[in-house]
């Protein structure tokens, strides 16, 4: 079965010398000295008022409400509703369950999706990642399908936890989303950051998926790193996370590191490749040290609209909170100047 040569596979890039993207290899080394950098500035900040007040501020989430207009999009999934959840990493910081609960205590979607690294501190079991995720999805309801792909963080371990929770865990494959007679399908790639292999390439090749090429398709991809593959193959919708938006941002938002090293206009919040929009969510959880300035953490709902409606209001911004007005946005007017995107 092709899960189990994936799983043999991933375990081997596990415990490899090397790191593997898209654009080649890298030596491991180079992200232990990155992360014994981190772990020097966190002994620092903590002893430093700083630190509790980026740990306030790691737990003061946002719930972001977007409204995007895809082209292609079948009549009957008009306004359907997704929560889009990405690192969460609840592990690290524990009393972040109870935050997302509170946030979403009593809303209702059409389908979750989850774009990787439910894990985050690997001293930590793979299984108190998950029952943690678990206690913060606790208070919504999801009347569809719950999807979930892996991030760098996640082991391929982490695959079976998701799949004890319910979640369907795309693999470098696709799943189609029937609604009335209309058909969205959702394609799902493994970690392209730090374990990618040729198969995340011919999964998001239009030739090779399993429905017609005429289909709406959403990318759920754990970086932003294939962004301009999925635009080529038609995507018109690509979720993804990693970047935490930054985690630690300068004054303005503006990331310091993002660690993406291709298709670096998707390190945060909307952008598009061509006609495909793109939303990369600044995460729901950290990575050490645990604390966030300048960049809030976020849970997003994202509600699908037809592109032939009424056109959005271009002066509008990207993304309100909540009880804010929404507004709808087209790919063809998200500005350069905002987006950063290729053509």
């Amino acid at each position: 079965m092709y899960e189990d040569q994936w799983a043999t596979e991933r375990r081997r890039l596990e415990k490899g010398r090397h790191f593997s993207g898209p654009d080649g290899l890298r030596p491991r080394w180079r992200k232990a000295v990155f992360t014994r950098l981190l772990d020097v500035l966190g002994a620092g900040l903590r002893v430093t008022p700083f630190y509790a007040r980026g740990q306030a501020n790691a737990l003061n989430l946002r719930r972001v409400e977007l409204a995007l207009r895809l082209p292609g999009l079948p009549s009957s999934f008009d306004g359907y509703r997704i929560l889009h959840l990405s690192d969460t990493h609840l592990d690290v910081l524990p009393e972040l369950a109870a935050v997302v609960r509170g946030l979403l205590e009593g809303a209702e979607v059409d389908l979750l999706a989850v774009t990787g690294d439910v894990h985050g501190d690997h001293a930590t079991p793979v299984a108190r990642s998950a029952g943690l995720l678990g206690e913060a999805l606790r208070g919504i309801k999801v009347t569809g399908a719950q999807l979930a792909i892996l991030g760098n963080h996640d082991s391929q371990a982490m695959a079976d936890q998701l799949m004890g929770m319910g979640f369907e865990v795309l693999v470098n494959r696709s799943v189609v989303i029937r609604r009335g007679d209309g058909r969205l399908v959702f394609t799902g790639l493994d970690d392209v950051n730090s374990f990618y292999t040729g198969a995340a390439r011919i999964a998001l090749d239009a030739e090779v998926q399993p429905a017609g090429s005429d289909d709406c398709r959403v990318a759920l991809v754990h970086s932003a790193e294939m962004a301009d593959h999925a635009a080529r193959a038609g995507y018109a919708l690509y979720l993804a996370g990693h970047t935490h938006g930054g985690q630690i941002c300068l004054p303005g938002g503006r990331p310091l590191v993002t660690t993406l090293r291709r298709c670096r206009h998707g390190a945060v919040g909307l952008w598009h490749e061509g006609a495909m929009i793109g939303y990369t969510s600044a995460g729901v959880g950290v990575s050490h040290p645990p604390v966030r300035f300048n960049c809030q953490g976020e849970v997003a709902f994202i509600t699908l609209r037809l592109l032939a409606a009424a056109a959005p209001n271009a002066s509008g911004l990207h993304c309100r909170l909540a009880l804010l007005p929404v507004p709808v946005w087209a790919p063809r007017l998200l500005p350069d100047a905002i987006c950063g995107g290729h053509r």
